[in-house]
């Protein structure tokens, strides 16, 4: 997807990181298909769960009718693309199920026995509308085969691991919403994020109860305006309570409004929305770079931090091993990764990213791990945790108690 537009006369402060510039022969996926082709049609009738908003039963759950995408695990493959800590507001919801809000929509998705996808809206005022939203956040305008075969053709390694971690895909969310919950996401974990972006969420419209979660519409700007530090602190945000109150403040005074500002980003080159973000309170580089990728369209935009230091030292440009991760250390990783593999280069990070998660090393065979994996017993403490877990029952039922 290519965003060649002029750019914006928003004015921005520059922030003093130097970013790769737009690789001139990138991958060269499809970037447009047909919705006809991976939606199949689907009935006009609406539904409203909102009129019994009680946690849904198990055997309700069960009774879902499922509606296909026509696409099959190497373009999508929802356990590598939702808790991998690109969104916080999707739940597991039933086996190789996942349930979150699209905007005004509630949605599941999950993966089938013969590996296709199927999906469902438990809430939606236009199904119509809500398909279109649906292809757009799975961001479905792009092929990952295309995109890896150019990948798999230049880098052995990434071939080796596409074997085992195919349809790892990139989301495009919502700018505000994606803004808001890396902000959490700074120097936090993965539970304590969400219980942040939880909270910030429920002040948002109740859209429906699925698998004991409740969801709801992620709050405008102008109720996000009425919420005080002094409340997100007493709900356990730290500093980080500051920064989001500023952040709103900040995207309030700008011309047009905050929500058209952040949208007018995807028309920059990736400094551009770089500079734009670093503007905002709380906003480093690290979390500019996570925004750019999973919201604004900005497909080589590489968050670097220690553990995509690390794999860039092992794969990329080993002279760097044992240096010290400086901003222009940081720079010259994500040139890196850009002069591997071209404006995709986001994309490509990401499955590297996630096949270094404990998660994923579980299913990985063991010519994959480092040294250091390979005689650590902690390592091997989690992968075996991990596998016992898998060949447990699943409890189809996660009710919270309400």
């Amino acid at each position: 997807m290519q965003m060649q537009s002029p750019r914006s006369p928003l004015s921005m402060k520059r922030a003093k990181s130097r970013l790769p510039p737009t690789p001139s022969t990138p991958p060269t996926p499809q970037q447009r298909q047909s919705f006809s082709k991976l939606l199949v049609p689907i009935s006009k009738k609406r539904r409203n769960i909102l009129q019994n908003p009680q946690p849904r039963l198990a055997a309700a759950v069960d009774a879902i009718k499922w509606k296909r995408l026509n696409i099959d695990k190497s373009e999508l493959y929802l356990p590598l693309t939702f808790p991998t800590g690109q969104t916080f507001r999707w739940k597991e919801t039933g086996p190789l199920q996942y349930t979150g809000p699209i905007g005004p929509h509630l949605v599941s998705l999950k993966q089938l026995e013969d590996n296709g996808v199927a999906y469902h809206f438990h809430f939606t005022r236009n199904e119509d509308i809500a398909r279109i939203d649906l292809f757009d956040f799975l961001n479905m305008g792009i092929s990952l085969n295309e995109m890896w075969n150019e990948f798999k053709a230049s880098d052995e390694r990434f071939a080796e691991l596409a074997l085992y971690l195919e349809g790892a895909r990139v989301l495009r969310q919502d700018p505000l919403e994606c803004l808001i919950q890396f902000i959490c996401s700074s120097n936090n974990n993965i539970q304590r994020i969400t219980k942040m972006v939880d909270f910030i969420s429920s002040k948002g419209n109740f859209l429906g109860n699925v698998g004991g979660y409740d969801f709801f519409e992620f709050p405008t700007l102008e109720r996000l305006a009425v919420v005080t530090e002094s409340e997100l602190r007493e709900a356990g945000f730290g500093y980080r309570a500051k920064y989001i109150v500023g952040t709103v403040a900040a995207l309030k005074s700008k011309p047009g409004g905050g929500v058209e500002w952040l949208a007018c980003l995807r028309k920059l080159d990736l400094q551009g929305a770089i500079d734009g973000l670093s503007s905002l309170p709380g906003v480093g580089p690290k979390v500019a770079a996570c925004i750019a990728l999973f919201s604004l369209d900005q497909h080589h935009a590489i968050p670097v931090d220690t553990h995509v230091w690390q794999i860039a030292t092992r794969y990329l440009i080993p002279e760097l091993a044992g240096t010290r991760l400086t901003p222009s250390i940081c720079n010259r990783v994500a040139d890196a990764f850009v002069s591997k593999y071209g404006k995709y280069a986001g994309w490509a990070q990401t499955l590297l990213f996630i096949s270094e998660l404990p998660s994923q090393k579980a299913i990985l065979p063991s010519s994959f791990w480092n040294t250091e994996e390979k005689g650590s017993a902690k390592l091997q403490m989690e992968i075996q945790a991990i596998q016992e877990t898998k060949k447990r029952p699943v409890n189809k039922r996660k009710m919270t108690g309400k």
